[in-house]
């Protein structure tokens, strides 16, 4: 275990535990835990130079950061997660009227999804710990991510989804080898099961919002945020705009604790303005946020976006607070704007699944109510490929022509 890791902090009380005092959440009043670090150690050990002259093409070019031992398994999925793309698209900068503008791609992630980080610090957790089963509850990329990084270095996967989960997601699943159980039911159903199957059965549950370690995986996107796109900003005085799209609320906080994480440490002088930005069908955070509360009720999500639709966020409150402690906000979009925003993003050469073009469509909207200023630096996160959901990207598009093979039939068509 690195010594640098030295407990948790429970998110609602303070409360604070040993490492190997508490695994989950809060015993007392079941409160999110947030992984305590030694900043003084690191900051004594490590400079910025140190971060960034890594040769490592992946999250762990941050391992001093973060909470577990180098999980081995070089040469795998496991050790390619994380180090996505950043892309600069001149077009959609132009359309928005911004001079800055950048698309972080996470669907180039070894399972395509945003997930992968999460789970491979999980995953190097539960070889830490010497778990022999790993579950999780998902709607498709969690449950994928874990499968794809858990099958790298031959470890045990189990997965609850919802039976309508798209099929993409859960032929994932079953390439890799997880043991996929179908629920008859929602996601926060097959999140409740996950639970009490690990605790009757003693498996090591990965599940989001839940355990501690997968915000500690997603803190990674915003290292490499800070150290792609940040570091080269120089000496502006603008303050960078961050767009997230959620659904439990674990993305979002995990970004948030890793900006925490490089301010605490003296490398990152002030923190980006962090916007969530949920479906209209599925606002539980957005609500609470809006109506100036922590208390998240929940509601009956339906949304074209599966990877977002929550009913109940198990990570909402630290999810609001990301938005309220950097200045940030909330904003909520209809189905018919996220599925605008795959196409959108596809016409520069992003292909989105809806959760991931959320963001986006957040933007657009952010933009139109003047809450963007064009000189604005602006990260957009695209959290899973469209290929994860292919029924979802059709209804972005026309549906391709089909004609006769003869250059006539041809020549015809290209009169029309």
């Amino acid at each position: 275990m690195e010594k640098t890791f030295l407990g948790y902090q429970c998110s609602l009380c303070g409360k604070e535990y040993a490492p190997d005092e508490v695994q989950y959440v809060c015993p007392q009043d079941g409160g999110n835990l947030n992984v305590i670090l030694d900043y003084d150690t690191i900051r004594e050990r490590y400079r910025i130079e140190d971060i960034t002259s890594r040769k490592d093409a992946s999250l762990w070019r941050y391992l001093p950061l973060l909470p577990v031992s180098d999980p081995g398994g070089e040469g795998t999925p496991l050790r390619m997660a994380g180090w996505t793309p950043t892309y600069a698209p001149p077009a959609l900068a132009e359309k928005l009227g911004l001079k800055n503008l950048w698309v972080k791609d996470e669907g180039r992630n070894p399972t395509a999804s945003f997930k992968d980080r999460a789970s491979a610090v999980v995953v190097a957790r539960a070889r830490q710990i010497g778990a022999e089963v790993v579950v999780t509850a998902s709607t498709g990329n969690a449950g994928a991510a874990l499968a794809g990084m858990s099958a790298a270095v031959g470890q045990r996967a189990i997965i609850f989804a919802p039976r309508t989960a798209p099929p993409a997601k859960v032929a994932q699943l079953l390439v890799y080898g997880a043991l996929v159980i179908l629920v008859d039911g929602n996601y926060d159903q097959a999140f409740d099961l996950t639970v009490t199957a690990s605790q009757e059965f003693g498996w090591y549950c990965r599940n989001t919002g839940y355990n501690p370690f997968t915000a500690e995986g997603k803190k990674t996107a915003a290292y490499e945020i800070w150290e792609n796109v940040f570091l080269g900003l120089g000496d502006s005085q603008r303050t960078p705009v961050v767009f997230v799209s959620v659904g439990d609320g674990n993305i979002i906080s995990g970004i948030h604790k890793g900006f925490k994480d490089l301010n605490t440490l003296g490398w990152l002088p002030a923190m980006p303005r962090l916007f969530g930005i949920q479906a209209e069908g599925s606002a539980a955070v957005a609500n609470a946020f809006q109506a100036g509360t922590e208390s998240i009720q929940p509601v009956s999500a339906t949304t074209v976006a599966d990877s977002i639709s929550v009913d109940l966020p198990r990570d909402g409150v630290r999810a609001v607070r990301a938005a309220v402690e950097t200045k940030g906000t909330y904003l909520t979009v209809k189905d018919e704007d996220i599925i605008k925003a795959i196409a959108e993003l596809g016409k520069v050469g992003i292909f989105a699944e809806p959760a991931g073009a959320t963001s986006y469509a957040g933007l657009v909207k952010a933009c139109q109510m003047g809450l963007i200023d064009p000189e604005d630096p602006v990260v957009v996160l695209n959290t899973g490929s469209g290929l994860k959901d292919v029924r979802a990207a059709m209804q972005a598009v026309q549906a391709a022509p089909v004609i006769e093979p003869s250059l006539d039939a041809l020549k015809q068509f290209l009169k029309m």
